[in-house]
């Protein structure tokens, strides 16, 4: 038995934990290894988690590790397709480590499962595409951070049901950080110029106009943001 060690989160996933906040259930939705939702139990956030996953053999991970832990009391275990593989009402539900199309696609075929509860959402890329499907299926934006985790950073969101609408310029960049502008928000700037004038190259290269379009004026939201900090 593991129950008298502490689990510890890295960078990202503590920000996450931070952002679930208390709540009486919470589904991890993709919950691979299990750290978060075992945290969130050890740590008293949550009464109850239900960690779900595509994968039986990947839930094992979990399983295992929610059993050492001495907390399989207070977890439940659901094979499944994204919040479809939840089979009880939940206050919170983490998507993370996806991509924001993935992201999306779960949060639009949710089949209800998702009403009334506050997502947290960590996508790795495509988070305008993220951020306007919330607003077109009646979710808003209702937070927004950066963590620095080794030599990435990563966005985070929470949002609700609701109705938003946003610009070019939130939907490129996030509302409630270009409402903040939290201290990484100039590095990850920079981070976005970079990728996106490589990406550029290669598509001028390629002679890909409707990819260059779209690049450009990418790139022309970044710099515009790059010139207020």
């Amino acid at each position: 038995m593991l129950c008298n060690q502490r689990i510890s989160l890295d960078p990202r996933l503590s920000r996450i934990a931070e952002m679930v906040g208390s709540c009486d259930c919470c589904a991890d939705i993709g919950s691979d290894h299990g750290r978060l939702g075992a945290y969130l139990l050890q740590s008293g956030q949550c009464r109850r988690v239900v960690l779900t996953d595509i994968s039986g053999a990947s839930l094992s991970k979990a399983r295992k590790l929610i059993a050492l832990m001495d907390l399989e009391g207070r977890a439940g275990f659901c094979v499944g397709d994204g919040a479809l593989a939840i089979d009880c009402p939940v206050d919170a539900a983490v998507i993370a480590g996806m991509g924001g199309e993935t992201i999306a696609h779960i949060v639009r075929h949710s089949e209800g499962r998702l009403d009334g509860v506050q997502l947290i959402l960590q996508p790795n890329v495509a988070l305008r595409q993220l951020r306007l499907e919330l607003n077109a299926c009646g979710w808003r934006i209702v937070d927004e951070d950066l963590v620095r985790d080794g030599r990435r950073i990563y966005p985070i969101l929470a949002a609700e049901q609701g109705v938003q609408t946003l610009s070019e310029l939130q939907a490129e960049v996030g509302p409630v950080l270009l409402e903040r502008r939290p201290p990484l928000l100039a590095d990850y700037t920079a981070f976005r110029l970079r990728v996106a004038r490589k990406a550029l190259s290669g598509a001028q290269q390629g002679g890909d106009a409707q990819s260059i379009d779209a690049l450009q004026r990418e790139i022309a939201i970044w710099e515009e943001v790059e010139a207020c900090l």
